[in-house]
């Protein structure tokens, strides 16, 4: 095989385990957000936690595995981009181990203080780690500085400019309104609809998130980088989140899982077809 192939073999392997990541840790970070909402008593919590509670951990290995993978093909790519991104990483691992630590000490202790301070743990983890992945991909699309060396010029503030924290933000309420449908499938009677009443609003703030950011990134000539037709996807990836707002209305959460992972499969094609 020559060299050439292998890159592009390994740029593509690389970006369906990251894809596969935000596919299923998306609804494990929206459920996670969602959990002190939600939960209004303890055992409403405890179901909200049980539905995720034999997959956080697995969905986990597909950001070690993309990591690692990345360094293995592309060492210089994880080079900048780990060593730059260092601040930001650091405290995306410190999201991580939040959540980890929460689900796994929550239920030490009965004390209703003791349980409710995890489940803001699971929560803050939670929201910090999509907000910062978010911002990262979004920064990575738009072009962060580096020098003739490879090196980061910038730093964590550098990463903190609007279109950033337009792409957190977004991808923070992706991941909620993921979270939300995979409660709406797992949850039944009262809680099924005080989930499918806060998809409702997700769904609204998560539709104008997703057309700003589509709209900045095309004024901004981000897709002119791409090495496909920059409409297609990206409109495909706008009609399905519409889509989902259709079905959730109609307490169709089966359909509205499908069309936000698609959403967020298609979201991912367009990142990566515009960073080769």
């Amino acid at each position: 095989m020559s060299y050439e192939f292998l890159q592009i073999l390994w740029f593509i392997l690389i970006a369906v385990l990251w894809i596969g990541f935000f596919f299923l840790e998306g609804f494990d970070f929206g459920v996670g957000m969602l959990l002190p909402f939600l939960g209004k008593k303890d055992e409403e919590r405890r179901a909200i936690i049980n539905s995720i509670g034999s997959v956080w951990d697995g969905n986990e290995v597909w950001l070690l595995t993309a990591g690692g993978a990345t360094f293995a093909a592309f060492p210089h790519w994880y080079a900048t981009m780990f060593s730059g991104f260092y601040l930001a990483l650091f405290l995306l691992l410190v999201g991580l181990i939040l959540r980890g630590i929460s689900f796994e000490y929550r239920s030490k202790d009965a004390a209703p203080a003791w349980r409710n301070r995890f489940d803001w743990m699971i929560a803050i983890g939670s929201f910090l780690s999509a907000l910062l992945l978010g911002a990262a991909f979004a920064n990575l699309a738009r072009g962060v500085p580096i020098n003739a060396d490879k090196m980061f010029t910038g730093n964590l503030f550098t990463l903190l400019n609007p279109y950033g924290l337009l792409g957190g933000v977004t991808t923070v309420a992706i991941f909620l309104l993921h979270g939300a449908n995979f409660l709406g499938l797992k949850l039944e009677g009262e809680m099924r609809n005080r989930v499918n009443a806060a998809a409702k609003k997700i769904w609204a703030v998560t539709t104008v998130l997703y057309i700003l950011l589509g709209v900045f990134t095309y004024v901004a000539g981000f897709w002119a980088r791409g090495v496909v037709n920059p409409g297609i996807v990206p409109i495909a990836a706008v009609a399905v989140l519409l889509l989902a707002g259709y079905f959730i209305n109609r307490k169709m959460e089966g359909w509205s899982f499908i069309m936000v992972a698609l959403n967020i499969v298609l979201t991912q094609v367009t990142f990566f077809s515009m960073t080769f």
